[in-house]
């Protein structure tokens, strides 16, 4: 009789042991199933996503556009989380200059060694590390930036909006050139340029549109 009642209370225990592992297990994948539902990746735009670049120096400044080559910003409680962004270098064009010549020769210049050697290194790359709210809708980015092979930090603050399957962000990046190699006619390396110093910050202001994937 003591035997059957131990068997039964073994059993028993063992029924409940196994509801609760069950039950578990249902949590478990409900909580997976949501983060799944939250997750999201949206793919830039690239018809519609525009960068504008600047430059100044002593004398003056110019600026341009220049396009993505691809991109995709990962998004997670409505909140981006992470991104990679591709810029093809190919595309740097200017917008100042009317004279056809003179845009020839800087297009030309910007694209050789002195600059952004282009033919060596035709991407550069934007990858989100980290992303901290500032306000409503703002938020500040922590990101790698690389540019001739060369990677460094950057910062920068970006204005996000996401709407169904839509994201917006708009934002300015400054970008210190000499860090990324580009010394030429940099006053911080060179001695006794005068007037044709060209100043070492360049900004990269950005208006991105993502479709979810």
């Amino acid at each position: 009789m003591n035997n059957q009642l131990l068997k039964g209370a073994v059993k028993i225990k063992g029924s409940a042991d196994f509801s609760r592992f069950r039950i578990s297990l249902i949590i478990m994948a409900m909580m997976l199933l949501t983060v799944t539902l939250n997750a999201a990746e949206f793919v830039v735009d690239k018809a519609t996503s525009k960068v504008n670049w600047e430059a100044k120096k002593v004398t003056g400044k110019h600026n341009g556009t220049i396009s993505f080559e691809s991109g995709s910003v990962s998004v997670n409680d409505n909140k981006i989380s992470g991104g990679t962004f591709v810029i093809d270098m190919k595309t740097i064009a200017n917008t100042d200059i009317t004279d056809a010549g003179m845009k020839a020769k800087l297009m030309g210049h910007l694209a050789s060694d002195d600059f952004f050697a282009v033919a060596k290194f035709p991407e550069s790359k934007l990858v989100i590390k980290q992303v901290t709210p500032v306000s409503a809708g703002e938020f500040h980015f922590l990101a790698d930036l690389t540019i001739k092979g060369i990677t460094n930090p950057v910062e920068f603050n970006a204005k996000v909006s996401i709407s169904g399957d839509k994201l917006n962000a708009d934002g300015v990046i400054t970008v210190n050139r000499t860090l990324f190699g580009i010394k030429y006619g940099s006053g911080s390396f060179f001695e006794g340029l005068g007037d044709k110093v060209i100043y070492d910050d360049f900004t990269l202001a950005f208006d991105v549109v993502a479709q979810k994937k």
